[in-house]
């Protein structure tokens, strides 16, 4: 994937489409010194999990707390995001700074992302604990880290996905319609169309 790209996918679906950005955090790979892994594992997620329509923007930054948190403003303010991902940056090296970007350009944290991704980490690796992930809002637009490798990204997404669709409603964002095959989204009974 290019640093900047967009994806459409599920043309002919009823209801407007939700707009999605992925944030690559990587110095090597945002100067080409090797392809980036994460972004395109985040969007193989959406390609295979949500039914409704969709747009995905993709941004590759280096890890720089500016290049991050302009990336997140962009995403969330001018291309209006209902969602914005990052992949990388979360741990405890100098460089890794995606958490103090996404808690500068939010207004409001949301704890339980992070607590339930490194819970699903802790599954696989007790180096769990290093990771620094966090979740919030920027006004009506949820913002979340997730690790930086394929394998790590798809077992903790396929999770925490599941009350992303319901966030989103309750900012008035679009309606996700989810494969529950891939992940079963939870919405009370009231919510559910």
């Amino acid at each position: 994937m290019d640093a900047m790209t967009s994806f459409q996918g599920r043309e002919g679906h009823v209801g407007d489409p939700v707009r999605i950005g992925i944030v690559t955090v990587s110095d090597r790979a945002s100067r080409g010194e090797y392809e980036d892994e994460g972004g395109p594992a985040i969007l193989n997620f959406v390609q295979e999990a949500i039914k409704s329509p969709w747009t995905v923007l993709y941004r590759c930054v280096p890890d720089e707390q500016e290049a991050v948190e302009a990336a997140l403003i962009e995403l969330t303010d001018e291309h209006e995001c209902s969602v914005v991902v990052t992949t990388g940056g979360t741990g405890p090296a100098p460089r890794d700074i995606t958490p103090e970007a996404t808690e500068a350009v939010c207004d409001r944290l949301m704890p339980g992302f992070g607590e339930q991704m490194r819970a699903i980490s802790l599954a696989y690796v007790p180096t769990a604990i290093l990771s620094r992930q966090v979740g919030g809002l920027r006004s009506d637009r949820l913002i979340f880290n997730l690790p930086g490798r394929p394998k790590s990204i798809r077992e903790t997404i396929d999770e925490i996905w599941r009350a992303v669709p319901y966030c989103v409603d309750l900012m008035n964002g679009p309606y996700m319609d989810m494969d529950a095959k891939v992940c079963d989204a939870f919405r009370p009974p009231s919510a559910r169309r």
